[in-house]
């Protein structure tokens, strides 16, 4: 069976204000659901395993829509992917066709230097998988490097959470740096949209899919599915 390995945040709090985080609902569960809806079956890993915080900011009630919900009541979907995510440890790289990196401000703490969740990331894509994320969860991947050691989105083609949305957000100094700068500086060809629009870019030769946003989520998960 095809299977999919989703990215989150161990990460609860920030460490600059008194502000909880933690993942992204939505882009967690609308990237969640169109895979199962088409046979792929997923599972959650986070940087330390077990019990996976959700952004508070995710769940106010312009954030969810039925598809959250639905998965926010159901205690079978909480138990087994929000309170005993996968630790890298546990995990088989060459069970996964595709690795998914989620966001929420959480990742910007502990996802940039994960070394152990890179290289699952970097044997998935090795395997000819699809690596993917979305919102601030594309910094996952600045920990990713090529089979020669450079930056794994040097000369690829990105998207990721704006240094315009992060200034909407009022975040900007709250932030241990900015995505969109980090993704530049690492090579990447980033590419913007329109704040808080559905915006994907498909670097199909790299098998790399981002999107900008929660509004891209579910965008994200179709054009890899084309992939797949």
């Amino acid at each position: 069976m095809t299977r999919a390995l989703i990215v989150v945040t161990s990460t609860a709090a920030f460490d600059t204000i008194d502000r909880a985080t933690g993942v992204w609902l939505s882009e967690a569960v609308h990237f969640h659901d169109a895979m199962q809806l088409n046979g792929v079956a997923v599972d959650y890993v986070s940087p330390r395993g077990g019990y996976v915080p959700v952004d508070p900011g995710s769940l106010a009630a312009d954030a969810m829509d039925d598809a959250c919900w639905r998965h926010y009541r159901d205690a079978g979907f909480r138990e087994r992917y929000l309170a005993d995510s996968f630790a890298p440890s546990e995990i088989d790289p060459d069970d996964y066709d595709v690795i998914y990196y989620a966001g929420g401000h959480g990742v910007m703490w502990d996802l940039p230097h994960d070394e152990e969740i890179a290289a699952v990331a970097e044997s998935i894509h090795q395997r000819g998988g699809v690596v993917a994320g979305v919102c601030h969860g594309v910094v996952g991947l600045l920990a990713m490097r090529k089979p020669d050691g450079s930056p794994f989105v040097e000369g690829l083609d990105v998207a990721g959470f704006s240094d315009r949305e992060e200034e909407l957000n009022g975040l900007t100094k709250a932030v241990p740096f900015l995505a969109e700068d980090a993704l530049r500086q690492a090579g990447a060809n980033y590419s913007e949209g329109d704040p808080y629009t559905d915006h994907v870019v498909v670097d199909a030769d790299a098998r790399l899919v981002t999107g900008q946003n929660p509004q891209s989520a579910a965008h994200v998960a179709r054009e890899v599915l084309k992939l797949l």
